[in-house]
């Protein structure tokens, strides 16, 4: 058992815009994004375009979701198809943290996505009143300022608030769990990939356990789950007990961080020399990124989708390498390795690139086999900061050039979509 008395009984909200883009949309082109059907789509005129968003009506009566295709929206005069418009979603994201800061200082503000935010309320509640009365106040100000429709969760951390917005909130508006609604509530939770920080993978891995609902997640013996996965098997097991002492700001899963890139290709590709184009692309774009936030990984994952043509299918393989790199072209050396091992000739419409197993850029342990390593490594944070500077196509690779890059077309967007 835990003793909760020694846990950390704060009281945070976790703030969430119910879809957040077609919500946003729907305001702009004046209607309701409760009662209207909308569907936000990257290439409106493009039949095999993404779905980025559907309103929760559309949702419901014709089941469009996230990643549908625009040809499988039904050709209804309700339904209404808009393209995205990123730099607006940013700016509306930007002036709802504005407003939680009428409630609290910045620093009690964390902003985990675009649509989605903690706020630690301890020290607001004698201005203002109890958590609830908060949440009821910020629920009200973003509905009539905004007219975006919200959910908020309240709990004792970050992931109880979190937990509780996903699993109760997002059907009544608000709500508020404590350490007492962990039995009785997030122990029944079943299928494992309903409560957050769990995905499909684990949750089979899980399952092969004999592990079906949180309840018995937190019943399993500790030692076991850390041999099966290490760090994160602590995690999850004191997640299952509604545990979190991270502080605000902090990744809730320290033990998932990784950094990487999926990129859903504008044409069928079928040349492999093409294939290579983007995938030297996108190791740039993940390397980046690691080095922004001066880290390396070990861990190397690739993955292809091949296009519908093929009857879909495809792959997605890892290798590890013996000390941590963040440079650009270590990845691509590992992925080519992945890619000649297990492509298959088909046509491609999808490729997935991700570093983990993810430490502190800090060191770098010099190799006899590779004298210039520490220029590579230098290099990489120097082309960074001329492209922070003068814009992110301002030094691109050669390839970008060609017929089959995409680095120059998504330089022009935002979030990967139109701005």
């Amino acid at each position: 058992m835990i003793d909760y008395s020694k846990m950390p009984h704060n009281k945070i909200l976790c703030v969430d815009i119910k879809s957040f883009y077609a919500s946003c949309s729907a305001v702009i082109e004046g209607d309701d994004p409760l009662t209207c059907y909308l569907a936000v789509v990257g290439d409106e005129e493009r039949e095999g375009s993404i779905v980025l968003a559907a309103s929760p009506q559309l949702k419901k009566e014709f089941g469009i979701k996230t990643g549908n295709r625009r040809f499988e929206i039904p050709n209804d005069p309700r339904i209404k198809i808009v393209p995205p418009k990123m730099a607006t979603y940013l700016r509306i994201s930007t002036e709802i943290s504005r407003l939680f800061h009428r409630y609290v200082p910045m620093e009690a503000i964390h902003t985990y996505s675009v649509d989605e935010s903690f706020i630690k309320v301890n020290g607001a509640m004698k201005l203002w009143g109890d958590a609830h009365t908060i949440a009821q106040k910020i629920k009200n100000d973003i509905e009539c300022e905004m007219q975006l429709p919200c959910a908020v969760g309240i709990g004792p951390n970050m992931l109880m608030a979190k937990l509780c917005l996903d699993l109760e909130a997002k059907h009544q508006g608000i709500s508020e769990w404590t350490y007492e609604d962990v039995q009785t509530k997030l122990w029944k939770v079943s299928p494992l990939h309903e409560m957050w920080g769990i995905g499909r993978r684990v949750e089979k891995t899980l399952n092969g356990m004999g592990i079906f609902t949180v309840g018995q997640l937190a019943r399993f013996d500790l030692k076991q789950l850390e041999k099966k996965f290490g760090v994160m098997g602590n995690q999850l097991y004191y997640h299952a007990w509604g545990v979190d002492l991270s502080e605000m700001g902090a990744p809730i899963m320290e033990g998932q961080i990784s950094f990487g890139k999926s990129q859903i290709l504008l044409r069928d590709y079928k040349q492999e020399d093409e294939i290579k184009v983007v995938i030297l692309e996108m190791c740039e774009e993940v390397a980046r990124r690691a080095r922004t936030a001066c880290k390396a990984g070990r861990t190397i994952s690739f993955g292809l989708g091949y296009s519908q043509d093929e009857f879909s299918g495809g792959f997605y393989r890892s290798k590890s390498v013996s000390q941590p790199t963040n440079i650009t072209m270590d990845l691509y050396r590992v992925c080519l390795e992945l890619f000649h091992q297990h492509y298959e000739g088909k046509t491609v419409r999808q490729i997935s690139i991700a570093l983990s197993n993810i430490v502190d850029d800090t060191e770098l342990q010099l190799s006899l086999f590779d004298l210039d390593g520490w220029k590579k490594r230098d290099l990489g944070y120097v082309v960074d900061s001329l492209r922070r500077r003068f814009g992110s196509d301002a030094l691109l690779r050669a390839v970008s050039y060609t017929e089959a890059g995409t680095a120059r077309h998504r330089a022009k967007l935002i979030g990967g979509h139109k701005r």
